[in-house]
């Protein structure tokens, strides 16, 4: 019986793609003084380029992005600046998120986050998502010094929700980091189907967050 349900973030439940694009978007027009020798196109794309999903950090990002267009108006520090402190504005979540908690909070499961990345960059999305009053827990590997496939993290997050692995659900869009890591840790793999991959080996894939609630028996 599935008494947990837990979550990565980035691809899962926040739309990073989306975000992304809204952002950078944003970030070309708020700082137009100083990029806008480069077409907003090109700017966007190398941007989107370079982050590479979110699995290169930003300051690497800018620093080419400074080299490759000739930037000297602007540091690349205060562009990383920016993206710090502006990209929870632009965080789109996935459709039915807060449908799908609802729920699940409603059948008395315990809900919990495990996410990769900057400790209060990801909490900071998470709150601007308004998702952060569901959670029994959240795991955020920079705080932790732990990142996901590591199982350690994930008995970390068992340890704080006091249940055992077979009693838990892990929902994530990385074949590797969420569902296979989550599925040796003896929990339900589902895998949010994600473009990127085609062949992933899970026990459910899901298309919409919705779907998870027909899961939980």
């Amino acid at each position: 019986m599935i008494k947990a349900v837990l979550f990565d973030l980035d691809g899962t439940l926040l739309d990073r793609d989306a975000s992304v694009k809204k952002f950078i978007d944003g970030q070309y027009e708020r700082l137009a003084d100083s990029v806008g020798h480069i077409s907003k196109a090109d700017y966007i794309s190398r941007f989107i380029e370079l982050d590479a999903r979110g699995y290169v950090w930003k300051d690497t990002v800018y620093q080419q992005m400074v080299n490759e267009f000739n930037i000297t108006k602007i540091h690349w520090e205060d562009l990383l600046k920016d993206y710090i402190e502006e990209f929870k504005y632009s965080c789109v979540p996935f459709q039915n998120l807060i449908k799908m908690l609802d729920e699940l909070k409603g059948r008395s499961l315990k809900l919990g986050v495990i996410t990769n990345g900057r400790g209060k960059f990801q909490m900071d999305n998470i709150k601007a998502l308004g998702i952060d009053k569901y959670f029994d827990t959240i795991l955020v590997s920079e705080w932790e010094g732990l990142k996901k496939p590591d199982r350690r993290i994930f008995e970390k997050a068992l340890q704080e929700l006091n249940l055992p692995a077979s009693q838990a659900m892990f929902i994530g869009d990385h074949p590797e980091n969420d569902v296979k890591a989550s599925i040796k840790m003896g929990m339900i793999g589902v895998w949010k189907r994600d473009d990127q991959w085609s062949m992933v080996e899970a026990d459910y894939i899901v298309n919409d967050l919705i779907e998870i609630v027909d899961l939980v028996i």
